[in-house]
């Protein structure tokens, strides 16, 4: 199946260069976007593919001709544990964890390694990412949950301070500061990414790169966002599988949450986001907009009840 967002292009060429980073990418019944993803990176460039699907969709077969590529099995334990075990095997300088629905080119890649060459301080480094409709997406970083940034965002007052609420709206070009960065590319030291302890495998999906965010804060560390560095990314699907996505969300959220914060605050930043979110799936069902009033119901779910069954 080809990508939503290119048509198929040739298999780019073997390049002459050598590379101190290695794409680390996690699987999942994702055969037919990496049949999209890979033409487009030189077939030498360091790759691991941990397959997450356990060979169910051929990832085997697909990459084996690839010069650079290492296939492994992944554990199907969830994105924390796939990237780990990719990240725990490869002896490169540099890590890239990119998503199989994102279309980087190798210019982009470098683009964010390039900074942890030259900046000690920098433990992470992520790519902007568009979506199919030429939005910029919400949600490749932001900042430390706490009650006031959920009041922001639930009134909806994040579209008119978009610094002020829980996750990042990137302006192209405009510098941001943000907690933690995830995004569908990123970029980090591997020696930094062993040493704290690589992600919390606790998380399934989500809220994993918040809480290796606080780590690098808590190390003395800074993250960069490249707002100049805009990739496409198909996110998030439709119908079942979006409101399984946000309830997953909302529970990790609720799980991070719980793991650094007291109970008050925890309750404080769930019972905001329940206010926002029912107000949302009021008027929406007014609208007769019901699947987005499913998609809120969903992840007020997640607030409350937890993650949904993994698949």
């Amino acid at each position: 199946m080809t990508s939503e967002l290119t048509a198929p292009v040739p298999a780019a060429a073997a390049s002459t260069r050598s590379y101190d980073y290695e794409i680390v990418l996690v699987t999942y019944h994702s055969r037919d976007l990496l049949e999209s993803f890979l033409p487009a990176i030189p077939e030498d460039v360091p790759m691991v593919v941990v397959d997450n699907g356990q060979g169910a969709d051929g990832i085997d077969e697909l990459v084996a001709p690839r010069t650079g590529t290492r296939y492994l099995v992944g554990p199907n334990r969830g994105f924390a544990a796939g990237a780990n075990l990719g990240a725990a095997t490869s002896t490169a300088e540099h890590l890239v964890f990119v998503n199989p629905d994102s279309e980087p080119t190798l210019d982009q890649l470098d683009q964010l390694v390039e900074p942890l060459r030259r900046d000690s301080g920098l433990g992470l480094v992520s790519a902007t990412t568009r979506l199919p409709g030429g939005s910029i997406e919400i949600g490749v970083g932001g900042w430390e949950p706490t009650v006031r940034r959920a009041l922001v965002h639930a009134t909806g007052l994040h579209k008119i301070f978009p610094r002020a609420g829980l996750w990042a709206t990137p302006e192209p070009g405009a510098p941001l500061e943000v907690d933690w960065l995830g995004g569908a590319v990123m970029a980090c030291p591997r020696e930094v990414f062993d040493r704290l302890g690589a992600y919390d495998e606790g998380y399934f999906v989500y809220s994993e790169d918040v809480d290796f965010g606080r780590k690098l804060r808590l190390a003395g560390m800074r993250q960069l966002l490249r707002t100049d560095v805009i990739l496409p990314h198909i996110g998030a699907g439709s119908g079942d599988a979006r409101t399984w996505m946000l309830q997953m969300r909302a529970g990790s959220m609720v799980q991070y949450l719980r793991q650094n914060n007291p109970r008050r605050t925890t309750n404080g930043i769930r019972l905001a986001l329940t206010a926002g979110y029912a107000g949302r799936y009021v008027v929406c069902r007014l609208r007769h907009r019901d699947a987005v009033a499913a998609e809120h119901a969903a992840y007020i779910r997640g607030l409350w009840v937890g993650t949904p069954a993994t698949p």
